[in-house]
């Protein structure tokens, strides 16, 4: 079944479940003014709502709910420019505030919200060197933490909260190896 469209065309963007079971649609689109957009599907009604807009444009970003129903968006690119700007979304008032940035600009990274309400983001970037990178974000301090680098550098690929407290990291590309047929876990 078809549903109403979006406010914009979008690719690159993130959508994400809230607690009240709509889904805000962030960024996308290497057009600046659609890259910095926000929309909020509600499914009960079938529609779209525009909400504040970003500081920053981005694509290829993540997005995280976090325990507290707040949406951390993290990295990103716009314009050839990769960022290490995170942004914190919140629904109850509608509202976008920068904090503090991450250690390294990524883009095509993963975001995973860990059991005790840390975000592990690995990986990303055309880098090599920040491509193997991994760092904690604990949002009751509003720091990040560098963690074990991986083994090889990727992008373009995924990452699984497994059940046994760990991340299960698959597959991807890099400048190096183009193409990945290996694993690895981090665990917390």
């Amino acid at each position: 079944m078809l549903t109403n469209n979006l406010t914009y065309p979008r690719w690159g963007h993130t959508a994400s479940v809230l607690s009240n079971g709509s889904v805000l649609v962030v960024g996308g689109s290497y057009d600046e003014l659609i890259g910095i957009t926000a929309e909020l599907y509600d499914p009960s009604l079938n529609t779209w709502t525009r909400v504040a807009n970003m500081t920053y444009p981005r694509v290829w970003h993540t997005a995280s709910v976090l325990p507290n129903g707040s949406v951390l968006v993290v990295g990103g690119s716009s314009d050839e420019l990769i960022r290490m700007t995170v942004e914190l979304y919140d629904p109850s008032s509608n509202t976008w505030t920068l904090i503090t940035d991450m250690t390294y600009p990524r883009w095509d990274h993963t975001a995973s919200v860990l059991p005790n309400g840390s975000i592990l983001v690995v990986g990303g970037s055309y880098d090599e060197l920040i491509g193997i990178t991994a760092e904690l974000y604990d949002p009751s301090l509003n720091t990040w933490t560098r963690v074990a680098n991986m083994t090889y550098p990727r992008y373009f690929y995924t990452a699984s909260l497994l059940l046994n407290s760990s991340v299960l990291v698959v597959g991807g590309t890099s400048y190096v190896l183009l193409s990945q047929m290996s694993t690895e876990r981090y665990y917390f």
